[in-house]
């Protein structure tokens, strides 16, 4: 087994488990490193696999690739039959669209909104930035017309890489208990019966590390 993924912790760690699924989902063969985040050791840890100072990271012999996208299209170069784009020619655009709108946008849903999922509660709307407000309904919006544009069973038919950009977002919503329409709903659904999803949140659920102003988050703001 030559690849190795440095992963963060899998409570907290959104961009590790988008990695993480992407190989699990593929049948490629990987070891799991991970890493404590925000430990005293933490930046000589991380510093020695990347010099970016994040998670995740994909080592391959002597290469090493820091960026979740990247990780992905360069395991799709190198390995047979991993998750992909949509064989349809709109449908691969679209999916290119929406991943790279998720890998660089929605800021306001990662810093109000993040990954913890050893929670589960019901929050209104109201507790959130109108900026974020805005960021969920697209966020719904972009699911539905997925499912109504392409008839599922995912965004874009068939489970892709875009797929695989959601997935933590998805998980989010279960968090903080945002309703959805029941069209967008969908893709929660879906997420959460993935094995290799079920099999992610197992180990975040016995992970005894705990990041307090994470869990800060999952209190209603005052």
């Amino acid at each position: 087994m030559s690849l190795k993924l440095i992963i963060g912790n899998k409570n907290y760690s959104s961009w590790s488990l988008r990695a993480w699924l992407f190989l699990r989902q593929s049948g490629v063969e990987f070891e799991e490193i991970k890493l404590a985040l925000f430990t005293e050791q933490w930046q000589t840890e991380i510093n020695r696999y990347t010099p970016a100072g994040k998670v995740p990271v994909l080592l391959d012999g002597d290469i090493a690739i820091w960026d979740s996208l990247a990780i992905m299209e360069y395991v799709r170069e190198n390995f047979a039959d991993t998750v992909g784009w949509p064989s349809d020619r709109a449908a691969r655009a679209h999916a290119r669209s929406i991943a790279t709108e998720m890998h660089s946008g929605f800021m306001a849903i990662r810093e109000e909104l993040p990954q913890n999922l050893r929670v589960c509660q019901q929050r209104s709307l109201d507790d959130f930035s109108s900026t974020a407000q805005r960021e969920i309904a697209r966020v719904e919006r972009l699911w539905q017309d997925g499912f109504e544009r392409y008839g599922g069973p995912w965004l874009c038919g068939e489970f892709s890489i875009s797929d695989v950009m959601y997935v933590p977002v998805a998980l989010r919503f279960v968090t903080y208990g945002i309703q959805l329409e029941p069209t967008a709903q969908q893709f929660v659904t879906r997420t959460q019966a993935l094995e290799s999803v079920k099999a992610w949140c197992r180990d975040a659920a016995h992970e005894a590390e705990t990041l307090p102003f994470i869990d800060a988050a999952a209190r209603p703001y005052s």
